[in-house]
């Protein structure tokens, strides 16, 4: 049975939650992207050679990959990303980011980094740490 305090750290949790999406989502609106497309960015940004499969992307967003697409064709429509196809299996497409979106991105992450300082300001580096891996062992 859900102990009640369990449920309310919960609830905090998802309070929590929207109040980062809100703050982030307020950060990247200069730069015309959405937490989740800056997430997308940000995938591509760190891995090799900035390309990825698309089955891969979702699983490291948290999208479905029919999800993933939706996302990713208004961003093959303004130059984030652009999609290549794979040579050796033509089933497998990989989503590639653009030069456009790795100057989006590096701009967005300065936005997204100040926002995210901002929010944990009332933390310090040791109750960081903590919090850091308090949520590495829920994920």
């Amino acid at each position: 049975m859900l102990n009640k305090a369990e449920g309310d750290l919960v609830m905090g949790l998802a309070n929590l939650q929207n109040k980062i999406q809100k703050r982030q989502a307020a950060a990247l609106s200069a730069h015309g992207i959405s937490v989740t497309e800056y997430m997308v960015l940000l995938q591509l940004h760190r891995a090799a050679n900035h390309r990825m499969r698309r089955i891969d992307l979702a699983d490291n967003v948290g999208l479905s990959a029919s999800g993933v697409t939706r996302l990713l064709n208004p961003m093959v429509k303004i130059g984030l990303v652009h999609k290549e196809e794979n040579v050796r299996d033509a089933r497998v497409s990989l989503v590639v980011l653009s030069d456009a979106g790795a100057q989006i991105f590096q701009d967005a992450e300065v936005s997204f980094n100040h926002a995210a300082q901002a929010l944990l300001a009332p933390l310090g580096a040791e109750q960081q740490g903590a919090l850091a891996g308090i949520i590495k062992a829920l994920l």
